[in-house]
């Protein structure tokens, strides 16, 4: 089947028949298939806002719990979040002007004297496919990139990677310098990598340790809705 014939198939298809059709397509990887069904549903008068939580999240949280379960892997997962990606390309500058509602905001990167990124692309990708904003600060980072990138950017959580054992302890370097200034309480602190384990999370002073990225999606969750819960209180 050609490309134009694939089009003509999806422009066809009912609302609801596209969205199930392109939650099949982002478990699949179809990055082009996506991106054409975003365009269709713009053009059906669809905010962008509801196709980023009807078609896209909602498609990425079944990849995510069938990654969780072990039924899709690493290499297909990262198909499924290019694929996101796509659509989420179409509709980034559309929400920005929407002013559509964020669940958070994220800094995430690798520590300093670490170059390992498959693991924090993966944990970027499932977090921004749960409609979460994310800045990837990418390999290598001192703490002052993180903290300086947290407080320019106003973001909510910070998260830390590292998968040598030798740079585990930089992420201790990061949070107590962050108690130095004053400003510990002011960020979510989220840590992962192969070599760590919650006992390590905890004694660094980290608000979690993620084993993969789909609990990293479900704690961000989690942890932002108290955020939210304690500020409600305190107002």
């Amino acid at each position: 089947m050609s490309d134009e014939d694939d089009d003509l198939v999806l422009s066809e298809l009912d609302d609801d028949e596209l969205v199930e059709q392109m939650m099949d397509d982002l478990y699949d990887g179809m990055k082009p298939e996506i991106e054409e069904g975003v365009n269709i549903l713009l053009e059906r008068g669809w905010t962008p806002y509801d196709i980023l939580t009807k078609a896209l999240v909602s498609g990425m949280k079944v990849v995510g719990d069938d990654f969780r379960d072990g039924i899709l892997f690493v290499p297909e997962v990262l198909l499924a979040a290019n694929a996101m990606k796509g659509g989420m390309g179409i509709l980034k500058p559309l929400l920005v002007e929407t002013g559509a509602p964020r669940l958070g905001k994220m800094v995430i990167g690798t520590v300093k004297g670490d170059i390992h990124d498959i693991g924090k692309n993966l944990v970027a990708m499932m977090m921004e496919g749960a409609g979460f904003e994310i800045v990837d600060l990418g390999i290598n980072n001192p703490a002052e990139n993180y903290i300086d990138t947290a407080r320019k950017e106003g973001a909510d959580i910070i998260g830390m990677s590292a998968l040598l054992t030798t740079t585990m302890p930089y992420m201790k370097v990061v949070i107590d310098t962050m108690k130095e200034q004053g400003i510990r309480d002011e960020y979510i602190v989220m840590v992962g990598g192969a070599p760590l384990n919650e006992e390590f999370g905890r004694a660094i002073g980290a608000d979690a340790y993620c084993r993969d990225a789909a609990v990293a999606v479900e704690t961000a969750k989690s942890l932002m809705a108290r955020k939210h819960n304690q500020q409600a209180a305190n107002a």
